[in-house]
């Protein structure tokens, strides 16, 4: 007969974490977000790291560049779906590397012979108000000069006329060569009080351009996640298929961390796929697997499979509707508490420390904050990104407000039959996910930074300053229905408090 657990498959909803002391030195400015997403030996310490506890899920309407980009620059990582063809993935990595490492490649360039009309065009396209004047209006060719929107007026000038009677030529500009340091770069746009710093290799074709808003920019994101040439760190999603050729130009495009991805990951395709990425590429990159829900599988993952971290959680996601459809998953408090619990004895075991990621059923900050409390080492979330301004989806109006599309990969829609064993065929028989809308929540940066606000309270309040700190010291109880109630805002009145005044 079948085995039967006794034990209550639990969600993070019911449980509440108690206060503990708060010292003078537990404020926010003390707690540290730095987090694991390597497997690293405990004598040695840390080695790959998140410095923000984020990462978003591997989603047609979730992780694009943009997104990836915003990510980032906040300290966290995206893992660029895999339902795609290889080429349109390893583009997608490529585009969120090159896109800042402080020398940036011009994808905004035009040829002398353009008109100021193919200049606003471009400019509208792409949002760049500078633009490189080239030789014949391609990438890495003979710099001529930079036209830029404060030498040309839209509604004033011809829009017929050539940009060659009104870009700063390139005796007037000031420039570097190739080679030149970021520090360097950044030091001659201050000296000469220049917006952009072009940089050429010896023959006079551009290589990158550094802007002075960038400096900035970079003073304003002070966790944002660099690799160690200073370009953005991006993750992105393998599936069991054709993992060996995707992942390899997924590296070549400069690929940070690699996922297998999967609803089910507790299974020899996936250990296989793991051993055979590992005997080729070594720890040139950070490999992750999943998803699981028991101890069993932890072990088997870092055990056969030797990944450096493992995604925790099947079916707990908003679109997901494994469990519905096949009555496989688990709570995902249940999950994690006991995902960690094996994590911490392997830890004991070998020395070895595998960080485990709490993938679904995040419903709000307090869920984020209490998946990391049990033991989760950062968080995965699809419909939290799937929201913001950066995520692929374009937004639609429905009665007065904003809303985003946000599908699952299980649905028809993505087409990701590769991240389902079903059957034999090479399509999705039954829908493991919903395709639906969720409300538009703005900016990503602004959302990430409410929720980091948020955990650094509550670190605060329970009286640790670092991630570590939390699984060791946090107290969770067990609420009921009525303390929910409780918690609430049950016994007030909530008015509206934009009511215009009666006198205006």
């Amino acid at each position: 007969m079948a085995i039967i657990i006794d034990d209550v498959s639990h969600t993070f909803h019911e449980y509440l974490l108690l206060p503990g002391l708060t010292t003078k030195e537990h404020i926010a400015s003390n707690v540290t977000l730095k987090t694991p997403i390597q497997r690293y030996n405990l004598k040695d310490g840390i080695r790959g790291h998140l410095n923000t506890p984020f990462v978003s899920a591997a989603m047609q309407a979730v992780s694009g560049p943009e997104l990836a980009i915003a990510l980032a620059r906040k300290g966290g990582s995206a893992f660029i779906f895999c339902s795609q063809s290889i080429e349109s993935q390893a583009q997608m990595v490529r585009k969120v590397k090159e896109h800042k490492a402080g020398f940036v490649e011009s994808d905004s360039n035009l040829a002398p012979t353009a008109t100021l009309g193919d200049a606003l065009a471009l400019r509208r396209k792409t949002g760049h108000s500078t633009i490189a004047i080239t030789e014949n209006g391609g990438r890495n060719t003979k710099l001529l000069g930079l036209l830029t929107s404060k030498d040309f007026w839209e509604y004033k000038d011809d829009l017929t006329q050539c940009v060659s009677g009104f870009y700063t030529p390139r005796e007037k500009l000031v420039m570097a060569e190739e080679g030149v340091s970021l520090q360097d770069a950044t030091n001659l746009l201050w000296k000469h009080k220049k917006e952009c710093l072009p940089v050429v290799d010896k023959n006079g074709c551009l290589k990158f351009l550094v802007f002075r808003k960038d400096y900035f920019d970079h003073h304003s994101y002070p966790d944002e996640l660099t690799d160690g040439r200073k370009r953005l760190v991006v993750g992105a999603a393998l599936n069991t298929y054709d993992y060996m050729e995707r992942a390899s130009a997924l590296v070549e495009a400069g690929v940070d961390c690699l996922c297998l991805d999967s609803s089910d990951g507790y299974s020899e395709w996936q250990a296989e796929a793991a051993r055979q990425l590992r005997a080729k590429f070594g720890d040139k990159i950070v490999l992750g697997g999943g998803n699981i829900v028991s101890a069993d599988a932890f072990r088997y993952m870092v055990e056969k499979a030797e990944v450096d971290f493992v995604k925790v959680g099947i079916g707990g996601g908003s679109i997901c509707i494994t469990r519905e459809q096949k009555g496989i998953g688990r709570g995902q408090a249940s999950a994690i508490m006991d995902v960690a619990h094996e994590r911490n004895k392997y830890a004991r075991e070998t020395g070895i420390y595998i960080p485990i990621c709490s993938d679904g059923g995040l419903n709000s900050d307090t869920q984020m904050i209490v998946a990391l409390a049990m033991g989760a080492d950062f968080v995965m979330m699809g419909k939290y990104f799937a929201m913001t301004e950066e995520s692929p989806t374009a937004k639609i109006s429905y009665r007065g407000r904003l809303y985003k599309p946000y599908w699952g990969e299980g649905s028809n829609r993505a087409r990701n039959w590769q991240r389902y064993k079903q059957s034999e065929a090479a399509h999705l028989v039954f829908e493991e996910g919903v395709d639906a809308y969720v409300p538009y929540s703005g900016p990503l940066a602004d959302k990430v930074e409410v929720s980091l606000v948020k955990l650094k309270s509550t670190m605060c309040n329970v009286g640790v300053l670092s991630l570590s700190e939390f699984h060791d010291k946090a107290r969770l109880t067990r609420v009921s229905e009525m303390t929910v109630v409780e918690g609430g805002t049950s016994t007030v009145e909530m008015l509206d408090r934009m009511q215009p005044n009666s006198e205006s």
